[in-house]
């Protein structure tokens, strides 16, 4: 009888902890899968996978074969810094939109070219670049000095997941 109740402690002790991490999942996930785009054309969401690991950030959309619309990637460093990218492996044209620290539109380039090892220069400064489908910065007359909104970009960002 005891070794039963000891397993049964140990599977509710179990089931608690995974709760409470898909818990603190998605609390993680609303914060961190939505960037909300503000332009000339107005707002318009992304939901967006993040790469905010050395290991993500490498891997970035390779491999992709094809993203649906409204969706991208955001890479964050974890300060601002120089970046460079390259579409090697990577199967659909994208905009890139490089920000920095407080999300501001610093430099844009569209329309890169699949596996193209060109290096692409987004300038110094850069704290966040948001990849998507190649035409969504013309869809949206996004500009330098228009601004991306999410928490990796603390200062600008004030929308509550509730």
């Amino acid at each position: 009888m005891g070794i039963r109740i000891h397993r049964i402690i140990a599977a509710t002790a179990i089931y608690g902890f995974v709760v409470a991490q898909a818990a603190a999942k998605d609390a993680r996930t609303c914060d961190l899968e939505t960037v909300v785009v503000r332009s000339q054309a107005g707002e318009t969401a992304y939901t967006v996978r993040l790469a905010d690991t050395p290991e993500t950030r490498a891997r970035g959309l390779m491999y992709v074969q094809n993203m649906p619309a409204n969706e991208g990637m955001l890479f964050v460093y974890s300060e601002p810094q120089t970046a460079r990218f390259w579409m090697k492996n990577t199967y659909i044209p994208l905009d890139m939109v490089f920000a920095g620290r407080d999300g501001t539109v610093r430099h844009i380039h569209e329309k890169a070219v699949p596996h193209d090892e060109t290096v692409i220069d987004g300038g110094t400064d850069v704290l966040g670049v948001l990849e998507l489908n190649a035409g969504e910065v013309e869809k949206l007359q996004l500009a330098p000095g228009d601004l991306l909104l999410h928490p990796a970009f603390t200062s600008n960002y004030s929308e509550d997941c509730d």
